[in-house]
Formats: C-alpha cells, structure tokens, sequence
C-alpha cells in the first residue's frame, strides 16, 4: 500500500483533486449541499431533513439517508470550528471516499499498482464527477465497494452491514442487493453461510433504515427526488397509454442472466454487476454522477482484460468528458462560470445537436464495453466452465488400501455441497449372506455390477440425478435406493473404479492406491474387526481368497492411473511386533507422469512443510516417482497448496478440511494434479 501513495501518478491525482476542491464550487454545492449540511450543523438534530424543509429549504436538497449524512458529518463540523470555507469540508469528504476506494481497489487488484493509478485516480469520469461537478457519488460507490472486498474475504456479517449503509448512503445502490444475494446462492460454499449476510445487513438496515422511515421529511426529500424518475424516461409506446421501460426491464434480464449462471465466483459476480450497473447508468438520461458506481467495475475488467479494454474505457472517459462540458458548465468560488459550449461557440441548437452526437458514442461504446466484459468474465471463468461439465475424480486400490478414508479427505477439501461421492461397494450384486460369496470374492468383477456403476458414474458426468442402493458394511446388506444429484466434482472409488475404459473414459483424474501389502493387511485387520464387526478369523481367511483375484484384477489398474499413491512403513520390518498404541512412521511413495510440476512442488514440500523428498525419474523418462518423509501439520499444508495451486483455491470449502500427516500430503498433492488437470481441460 505504501508504494501505491508513494508512486508519482498519486501525488499528480492528488494535485489535481485539491486544485479542484480549492478553485470550483459546483452549483449543486453552493445551491443544495452545503446549506444543507450547514443547517444540520447548526442547530445539531438526529432528523436534519425536518429541520431543513420546516426551514423552508428545497425537497431536492439532500435525497440521502443517515449513512450519507454521517459520512459528510465530521468534517463538516471540523471546517466550522476552524472557520474554514464548507467546500473544503464537502471536498475532503469525497477525497476520503476517493482514497479508501482506491485502497479497496488495491487489494482487489494486488500488485497492479500503476495501472490503478493510471486507471482509476486519473479517471476524468471521477474527477469531473466528484470534483467539477461535485456529486457525492463516490461514498455509496466506496461503501459498495468495500462491501464486495469483505464479501470476497467471507467477512459475511461486516459485507452486509456495509452494503446495507451503501443503499442508505444512496437508494440506488439496491439495485446491487439482489445480485449479493443470487451470488452467495449459487456459489455452494458461501450458501452454507448466507445467513452472517443477511444478520450484517438487517442488523445495518435496523440501524440506518428504520430512523430514517421514521422521519417523514427524510422520506418525503427521498421520493421527491427527480433522479429516480428517470430510468423511467426510456421508454417504448406500446399504444393506449402503455409504455415498456426500458431501464427495469433490461435490470430484470440482468437478474435473470446471473440466476441462470449455475455457479458464480466473485470474478464473475462483479463482472454481471458491473455490466447490470453500466448499462443501467447508460440508458438513464441526465444523470453524470451515476456513472460513477460504475467505474470500481471497469477498473477491474481493465486490470483483467489487456489493452484494448484500456483503449476503450478511455475513449469512452474522454466522449464523457465532452458531452457533460457542452452542456454542464463549471462554476469558480469567485463566481466565474467555465463553459466548453461557449467556448467553441457552440450553444444553441447545434451545441445540443453535437452533445447529442457524443451522447449517442458513448452509450454505443458503453453497450460494447459492458458485452466484452460479460463475454471474457465468463469465456475465461474456470468457474464458470466447470459448471458446464463436472470434474470427475476416480480412486481404485485393494480392499483396505484407503479408497474410503482418501475419498473422504478429498470431498473435504471441496465440502460436501459441491461433491458426490460414488462408492463401488454400494454396487456388489449379493448381500453378504448369500452362498455365491462361498465361490467368487468381491475383487472379482463379475460378483459387483460394473455396467451399473458405469451407467450412473456417465449419468452424473452428464449432469443428471441417479438411484443409487448404499450398502451397509456392518449388516452385509443392501438398503433402499436414495437420490443422488450431480455436483461440480463427482469422486467414484471402489475396488474396479479404473477398470473398464468406459469407466477411465469419464474421469478427468485416475488415482490408484498401492498401499504396502504388510501394511494394507494391518489397516484392513484393525478396519475390519473393530468397526466393520468381523471376526479376525474371517478377516485372516479372505486374504488368502483374495490374493489371487487382487494380482488378476485389481493391482494391473495402477497402469491406467495417472497417480499413484504408495503408502509404506520407514522400515520394511517396522510392523513385527508393533505395540497397540505405538505410532506408525511411515513415508509416502508418489508415482507420476512427468510434467506435473513435480520441481514446484519438491520446493514446496522441503520448504513449507520442512519434509524430506527424494525426486527420481525412471529410466524412460516415462515416470517420476517422489518418495516423501517427516510429519507435517495442517496448516502447513494449507499454506503449501495457497502457494502451489493459487487458480483452484477458490473451487474449495470455506474453509476447506485440510489433514496432517499422510493424508493431508495426499490431499495437497491430488489437489496439484486437480488444477493441473482443470487447466488441461480449459485450454
């Protein structure tokens, strides 16, 4: 922050803001806003409205709530009791307003420095706006603003109580509200906290709104003011006295836009807001200052897009510029009045015919502008595409390999709204008492029902519901069929989950894990017999059924995965004689593909989590296996998958489940090849 108010282009904005502040008095300043704010200061009321209008004031003088008002409050009374000019009060105010949206601005565009200067505090629409015209639309502006930074930091309750002081600082700002609230519905991991929003904003809203319904005069100054007329100036003569307005039906399509979008991140909803309040501004006549609370919006597309969106957006600044100076003039404090129109002898009929020309260039950049940023936020949104077709996750290893307890911890990472998870054990063909167990195993494909398993693990890829019997390890039976749903990430894991290409055709992952055969037998004995209720008897018997039926059918899949996990003892004898409450040291085996950014995450591993790795490629290249040893925590591995995988860390839980030990290096590694495969699949 420091280099951003240390940076050339700030002091030359901030030039260029106090020359303003100091040399021009607006015409809406000297007729409306400062007599205003110097009534209610004078003779201090919590109902400044009433004592205006019984004053015989304008009904037009100040439309605004309670946050408005406290906004301009203190400094108000600081130039009073100082005897300094109100317009330096009113303009310091807006200068505040000015730096904390830049400040919101640079840590929702971090290290983009310049460009926000250039972009935002060089702004001729915000310094025209603020500065020559003198409309305060800068304080709902910041206060939306900051409402969107808190809402991107899942600061719920502080995100709706701002957002609620932005519509009391100004009513317009609740044509953002609805768009707050399709956001945190559609994205899965905040729905499950919506509520902290709404308890902010009402908390907010009881203590700005209700005050101010109950002054009739603040309501009476609200609903008569001429700005809220115009979105109804656009209109369309249907014939017989009925017209169709433009403004809130393009709103409404807006609306409908963002609830169609089955997934939102925050990247698109500031893009479909941004674009709802471009338009909105763009097709209301007569009203400069509302293109303010626009500009938070085009400063991010800008810092998004490349140059051509810069290019645009100046243009655009500049059509502004001109067609408010033809017809708005700017008043000196000495009275002087400075008038483009005059200036270049353009007043009358044809100045208003050349205003009308530039007004007509800039609505129509305005519409390309507000199309280019909802064509590139969604075009380029991996959120939005992974909405398109889920990300399909498959897990096969040995009985007792860890297929459940892996799964688990992945769906943990996502949460279980955003995961479906499909278990091969829910698909063996007999209950556990039936006498074809006596000759066929579970590991032999022909005892479960892998076209069933196939047809519903395709259905769910294709974004249909399904039927699906889950059965139950401690009774050995099948129960009634439940509705499972598809999700933005499906995990499928079972015994034969890479077995038949129609199965390893749909996953965008194949994992395989390959546990240490003393070691599978011991997790198995310990799974078996104290949660599942087996006999240990029966659990030593199905090993030596199954070893056969394990080399023929199940350990030849580790050859279609594109990870596998190894999971083995420090010491090949660790287990002989290992004492019931003794820990287990162990050390992960990962084998790989080249190309998964295995350096990175070497890096990674030795520097954050403090492991050893020892990082070997096979003798054809055609492999890299990393052996991995040492305990690590979770916070660890959070702050090494925040660094490894920055582009998925928004498709996670808030907060996402993250595990120490092996499990937790499982999830941070599964995780890299994710957003490897996620970027694969977006190219």
């Amino acid at each position: 922050m420091r280099k951003l108010f240390q940076h050339p282009l700030f002091a030359l904005g901030l030039a260029i803001r106090l020359g303003l502040i100091a040399g021009v008095l607006p015409a809406a300043l000297a007729r409306w806003y400062l007599p205003f704010l110097d009534a209610s200061t004078a003779q201090f009321t919590l109902d400044p409205w009433a004592q205006w209008l019984s004053a015989g004031g304008e009904a037009i003088a100040f439309p605004y709530g309670y946050a408005m008002w406290f906004g301009f409050l203190p400094a108000t009374l600081l130039a009073k009791l100082a005897g300094l000019p109100l317009q330096w009060a009113y303009g310091l105010t807006l200068l505040v307003a000015d730096v904390v949206l830049l400040a919101v601005l640079h840590r929702l565009v971090p290290g983009r420095q310049r460009l926000l200067l250039a972009v935002y505090w060089l702004s001729p629409i915000v310094l025209l706006a603020s500065y020559g015209l003198g409309l305060n639309d800068l304080v709902p502006a910041a206060l939306l603003a900051c409402a969107m930074l808190y809402l991107r930091q899942s600061q719920l309750r502080l995100a709706g109580a701002i957002c609620a002081a932005a519509i009391s600082a100004k009513l317009s700002m609740v044509v953002a509200l609805p768009f707050f609230v399709i956001y945190l519905y559609n994205n899965r991991a905040l729905r499950q906290r919506q509520m902290q929003f709404f308890a902010g904003f009402v908390a907010s809203a009881v203590l700005l709104g209700l005050p101010f319904l109950g002054s009739s005069a603040g309501v009476h100054m609200l609903l008569s003011n001429p700005e809220i007329s115009k979105v109804y100036r656009l209109a369309i003569d249907l014939g017989g006295g009925i017209q169709l307005f433009v403004v809130p039906l393009m709103y409404l399509v807006m609306l409908y836009l963002a609830w169609r979008i089955r997934r939102l991140n925050f990247d698109l909803f500031q893009a479909i807001t941004g674009m709802a309040f471009l338009l909105i501004v763009l097709m209301t006549p007569g009203s400069p200052g509302w293109l303010v609370w626009s500009i938070p919006f085009l400063v991010l597309y800008q810092a998004m897009s490349g140059r051509i969106a810069i290019v645009l957006i100046a243009l655009f600044s500049v059509l502004y510029v001109l067609s408010t100076l033809l017809t708005t003039p700017l008043h000196g404090v000495q009275g002087q009045v400075w008038s483009l129109g005059q200036a270049l002898n353009t007043s009358g009929q044809s100045g208003l015919h050349i205003a009308s020309l530039l007004q007509t260039a800039m609505v129509g950049l305005g519409v390309v502008l507000a199309i280019r940023m909802g064509r590139e936020a969604i075009s380029r949104n991996d959120f939005f595409r992974l909405s398109r077709k889920p990300f399909v996750i498959g897990i096969a290893g040995d009985s007792g390999s860890g297929k459940d307890t892996f799964a688990e911890a992945v769906t943990q990472l996502f949460g279980t709204h955003s995961v479906v998870n499909l278990s091969g054990d829910d698909y063996h063909l007999w209950d556990r008492q039936k006498p074809m167990w006596q000759v066929m195993t579970h590991l032999n494909p022909m005892a479960n029902d892998l076209e069933g398993y196939s047809s519903d693990l395709m259905a769910l890829t294709d974004g249909k519901s399904i039927q699906s019997q889950h059965y139950d390890h401690t009774t050995g039976k099948t129960g009634k069929p439940v509705l499972m749903d598809s999700n933005d990430f499906i995990v499928a894991s079972g015994l034969h989950a890479l077995y038949l290409p129609m199965l390893r055709d749909c996953y965008s992952l194949k994992i395989f894990l390959d546990i240490d055969e003393s070691l599978r037998r011991h997790f198995k004995i310990q799974r078996d017999v104290a949660v599942r209720g087996h006999s240990l008897e029966r659990v030593l018997d199905s090993f030596q059924k199954r070893s056969s039926d394990s080399e023929r059918f199940i350990r030849p899949q580790a050859l279609h995965a594109d990870l596998i996990f190894s999971l083995q003892p420090i010491h090949p004898r660790m287990l002989d004689g290992l004492q019931g409450g003794a820990p287990l040291r162990l050390k992960l085996v990962v084998k790989t593909k080249p190309g998964f950014n295995e350096l990175a995450l070497n890096r990674v591993l030795v520097g954050v989590c403090g492991l050893h790795v020892d990082l070997e490629a096979s003798d054809n290249g055609a492999e890299v296996q990393m052996s991995i040893e040492g305990e690590t925590t979770a916070p660890d591995i959070a702050m090494a998958a925040a660094m490894l995988c920055p582009r998925v860390m928004e498709f996670l839980d808030t907060p996402p489940a993250w595990q120490g030990g092996m499990v937790g290096l499982m999830q941070l590694i599964a995780l890299s090849h994710i957003s490897q495969a996620l970027t694969k699949r977006f190219i």
